[in-house]
């Protein structure tokens, strides 16, 4: 199939229309800092690579010879699949560690753990942490490439871009789109990453849920508060609901699982205040039952398992550009 250049015809920026898209960073760290250009270059090479790896069995030869390391220290199916898949697709060697078989729960710390695999030759590390800022700490401790893979509330950059590329693939824009987030707001490091990707190119986004779960100051990002849902999800083109952390509500900042369904569960009731045609989306896993109905998430306007599908094409377009950019280093 011919790669068609929607994603340069989505970003309108000068430098887009000139095609110098460009992404020369060592590291991803986050989507706070990416410039539009940036997103849109990942974006570009997503769509590519999503052609190659759903109409044919083809394998890349992008990172051969490269060793991915994915270093999770919290549970993770998808993300850590996504990348797995994703390097292999890329022809990498991958190399996974469970950090509670690894010298870690002998004391060793995370960066010592890094630079040993470094002296392995390791060339990327995933990292998933429930500190925030490890990733940040890493890049600056090693030569190799590093990717976060979520930091504990502060971003999860993968997931926010594949979360942009789906809704531009379905809804063919994103200015001025409204888009929807419901739920724990404050714990969450997929609502921030969504907030900075979707904010840069004219997007309308609103957050809504208990007013223990939104964070006091953001506004300052330019996106809209409500505390109720049946007023916030008026006229939205996206909805994007987000998993009550369970393991991290350790404050009681909701009465009750009760009462939360009963506000801010989305259901097929309250979509009826929505635009038609709109679109349900969630990060995974799903707590069925509690922020979103059944009939929601197996409904026609969820795509949820197509954000899986796109997350894999979001995170070979990572590795791919991470692994040229390396290449152009050592020149």
């Amino acid at each position: 199939m011919p790669f068609k250049l929607s994603a340069v015809q989505l970003f309108s920026s000068s430098a887009n229309k000139r095609g110098n898209m460009s992404f020369n960073r060592k590291d991803l760290l986050g989507l706070e800092n990416l410039s539009k250009d940036e997103i849109a270059t990942i974006i570009k090479k997503a769509e590519e690579f999503k052609d190659l790896f759903t109409n044919s069995s083809n394998k890349s030869l992008d990172l051969a010879g490269k060793t991915v390391v994915n270093l999770f220290y919290e549970p993770s199916t998808r993300t850590r699949t996504s990348f797995e898949i994703a390097s292999k697709r890329l022809s990498a060697d991958v190399v996974s560690i469970a950090t509670a078989t690894s010298s870690v729960v002998k004391g060793e710390s995370l960066v010592d753990t890094a630079k040993t695999l470094q002296a392995m030759k390791a060339d990327i590390f995933i990292i998933r942490h429930t500190l925030a800022g490890t990733p940040h700490l890493l890049a600056k401790n090693l030569q190799a490439s590093i990717i976060n893979a979520g930091d504990g509330f502060h971003e999860h950059p993968t997931q926010g871009l594949l979360d942009f590329y789906t809704i531009f693939e379905k809804k063919k824009r994103i200015k001025d789109l409204k888009i929807l987030l419901v739920g724990d707001i404050l714990h969450s490091r997929v609502a921030k990453s969504n907030i900075w990707a979707l904010t840069k190119f004219g997007a309308k986004i609103r957050v809504v849920g208990p007013p223990t779960l939104i964070p006091s100051k953001i506004t300052e990002l330019g996106v809209e508060v409500f505390y109720d849902l049946d007023r916030a999800i008026k006229d939205v083109d996206v909805i994007n609901i987000l998993r009550i952390q369970m393991e991290r509500q350790q404050a009681n900042l909701f009465p009750s699982v009760h009462e939360y369904v009963e506000l801010y569960q989305v259901t097929k009731k309250r979509l009826e205040k929505a635009k038609s045609g709109v679109m349900i989306m969630h990060p995974g896993p799903m707590n069925r039952g509690i922020e979103i109905s059944s009939e929601v998430a197996d409904s026609p306007s969820a795509v949820i398992n197509e954000q899986v599908t796109n997350g894999i094409a979001v995170r070979m377009a990572v590795l791919s550009l991470l692994a040229a950019n390396r290449a152009k280093r050592r020149k």
